[in-house]
């Protein structure tokens, strides 16, 4: 599913870059606000730990609001944000627990407009923070928060006065160090790929 989730949107993505230009419209407003549905795909690249198993997060649909601010035609801003959400945590493939994350980004962007076709490219920050961690039975433990980067490509496209649709995709560097009896035993090397569609309004 994750693949073809994934080919979708950069499909999307590449009819976007490849419009036609036209001029900015100035009196579409400094603010954007979309819904989206988004798919964190972990990729769970876990393999160098001790436990002599990988250790993986379950990917899932999560609901995503973020908001944009437009300094310029070109430059803008964006809060990503989430709620809470409650993923499994597996051991070669057998269920051991289960944790919960928020990870919202900030990211920093350029944006072409292009007629109706708006591309995008964004790189900026991503903040996890972890709880609610229940593994073994409260044996296993994980460091509660997590900093890495994050690279964006998305596009909108105005299908109204202010209304847009939305695809976008990004890169997230995201880990967290596994504890066992208060040794680190492995690394949950969780970096997902964030596919969303959804729609914006601007004003």
């Amino acid at each position: 599913m994750s693949y073809m989730i994934r080919s979708a949107i950069a499909g999307a993505l590449a009819v976007g870059l490849c419009a036609s230009s036209a001029a900015f419209a100035a009196d579409e407003g400094n603010w954007l606000v979309r819904a989206r549905a988004t798919y964190v795909d972990f990729s769970n690249n876990n393999s160098d730990n001790v436990l002599g198993a990988d250790v993986a997060a379950q990917s899932k649909w999560i609901p995503e609001v973020d908001v944009t601010y437009f300094f310029t035609q070109n430059i803008a801003t964006e809060l990503v944000l989430s709620v809470p959400q409650k993923h499994n945590i597996s051991l070669g493939g057998d269920k051991i627990g289960s944790l919960q994350e928020l990870p919202p980004h900030l990211m920093v962007q350029y944006h072409l407009p292009m007629g109706d076709f708006k591309p995008y490219a964004g790189v900026g920050i991503n903040y996890t923070r972890f709880w609610n961690v229940d593994i073994l039975g409260g044996a296993v433990d994980v460091k509660r928060y997590s900093w890495g980067p994050s690279l964006q490509l998305g596009v909108d496209y105005k299908i109204a006065p202010q209304w847009y649709l939305n695809a976008d995709i990004k890169y997230t560097w995201m880990n967290t160090d596994v504890y066992l009896g208060g040794n680190t035993v492995a690394k949950l090397n969780l970096d997902p790929w964030i596919m969303s569609i959804g729609v914006g309004y601007r004003f």
